[in-house]
């Protein structure tokens, strides 16, 4: 019998092996079903009016009164999530910031963090920022370079980014959809009874409008404290099913992740993709393949600048003249569209804190483990175990193409190989699968970026 021969046969013997082991399983955990089904529209609403309630919530407006202002929106926003559960660990992210660009004076800032423990450090985070801003015109003047709009014309006195708590900017969409999304998933979370393997974080960031100040602090923290952020999913702007262009579209939602092609962020979103579509089938998750949109970014860049894996969510039809502007109230939003964006989260997260962690596909010097062995025409995939992982699913696609075209589920090995399979003409990748079919994102296996060898000349040394 031959090499190839050999190869082939165990590969279908561990295949089958593990489809036992694990394809029994239903697809989906009626855990995480039930989890999902929890997203509430009315409690939804209720928190986007309660957030609308307070004015504004500028990172530089009033700290000080009960009920108006960025310091009494903290002040809520922790009590609400200390009130879901006992389990949750929720507190201030705090941070003394000096005046600079946006930051017009010296000031105190605090993300609201709310910590669910799993059984491993690792952790999931879900987050929105819950600062806002208004300007004269607003995000749709600017995007249509227009200058300020005349604020006589809405009866409105001028708007200043910087403008103390007594000029409004209520930031229903831009980004109370994303804070009460967070906020409704940690209520979810903490009262599902489902113990995870991932630490799960709710956190609803400031600052974002000067320029990512809370999420960028608390990402240079994890970096300094070694916190294994494993994924963010950040979501800004996601409560609108309708366009200023009159286009209505709430029936999916966008996640930008930053590249290369199969970097970390891709695969989350890929994940994100495939699991939300499963748990949630009439909600289309649509991946964009750049950090964000034209001119525009979110919280989740500042996690990426830094080295952690994240993604953006974002509604698919922006309406332009209420963001930045006075007329982002609650007006604007669809409950039933930011529900259903709260239950893809809700999917994803739940189904990557159950999961084991993603193996790593890489050696001891970075190198990926992809060879041409034992034939020279071969895909010979090797990988590290993850802790809890009982098989593993592969995962390839024409070079070609931007998503997984075929995947075959294997056995709890580290190493297998795909006869015939050139590997300059596939990508691979792998996934870690528990004993019930929960599935970590996909390690894919990357070509290595070349030196710049310089070139000598004739008569060189």
């Amino acid at each position: 019998m031959t090499t190839k021969l050999v190869c082939l046969l165990s590969l279908v013997f561990v295949s089958a092996a593990s489809r036992v082991a694990v394809a029994q399983t239903p697809d989906l955990d009626p855990r995480v079903v039930k989890l999902v089904a929890s997203v509430s529209e009315d409690q939804l609403s209720a928190t986007l009016k309660k957030l609308e309630s307070f004015g504004t919530r500028n990172t530089l407006s009033s700290q000080n009164l009960p009920d108006k202002g960025v310091g009494a929106a903290r002040q809520w926003i922790l009590d609400q999530m200390k009130s879901f559960s006992p389990r949750l660990q929720v507190s201030f992210d705090t941070y003394q910031v000096a005046k600079q660009g946006r930051i017009t004076r010296d000031v105190e800032v605090r993300n609201v963090m709310a910590i669910l423990p799993g059984r491993s450090p690792r952790r999931i985070y879900v987050s929105g920022h819950y600062d806002t801003v208004a300007r004269p015109g607003g995000q749709g003047a600017s995007n249509a370079g227009q200058p300020p709009r005349d604020p006589d014309a809405a009866g409105a006195a001028p708007l200043d980014p910087n403008a103390p708590v007594d000029n409004p900017a209520p930031g229903v969409n831009d980004d109370g959809s994303g804070t009460a999304l967070t906020i409704e998933l940690a209520r979810v979370f903490s009262q599902s009874g489902i113990d995870f393997d991932a630490t799960l974080v709710f956190m609803c960031h400031v600052g974002e409008e000067q320029g990512l100040i809370g999420a960028r602090l608390h990402a240079q923290r994890a970096v300094a404290e070694k916190i294994p952020i494993e994924a963010v999913l950040n979501n800004d702007i996601v409560g609108g099913d309708t366009g200023g262009s009159g286009i209505v579209d709430g029936a999916t939602i966008r996640v930008y992740s930053e590249g290369p092609e199969d970097s970390p962020s891709r695969e989350l979103a890929r994940f994100v993709q495939r699991w939300g579509a499963r748990y949630v089938p009439s909600h289309r998750v649509r991946p964009m393949a750049r950090p964000d949109r034209f001119g525009r970014g979110g919280d989740h860049s500042a996690y990426n600048q830094l080295g952690f894996t994240a993604v953006g969510f974002r509604e698919s039809r922006e309406n332009f003249a209420r963001q930045h502007d006075v007329r982002d109230t609650f007006a604007g939003i669809s409950l039933p569209y930011l529900a259903q964006n709260a239950r893809v989260n809700a999917a994803s997260a739940a189904t990557l804190a159950l999961a084991p962690p993603p193996p790593s596909v890489v050696n001891d010097r970075g190198a990926p483990q992809i060879t041409r062995a034992p034939s020279g025409y071969d895909a010979n995939l090797k990988w590290m175990a993850a802790p809890g992982a009982t098989a593993y699913r592969v995962f390839w696609r024409e070079a070609w193409g931007p998503d997984w075209q075929h995947d075959l589920l294997v056995g709890n090995v580290t190493n297998v190989v795909l006869p015939n399979m050139q590997i300059d003409d596939y990508v691979f990748g792998v996934a870690a699968v528990d004993g019930q079919g929960h599935e970590s994102f996909v390690a894919a296996y990357v070509t290595p970026p070349r030196a710049n060898t310089p070139v000598k000349t004739v008569g060189e040394p």
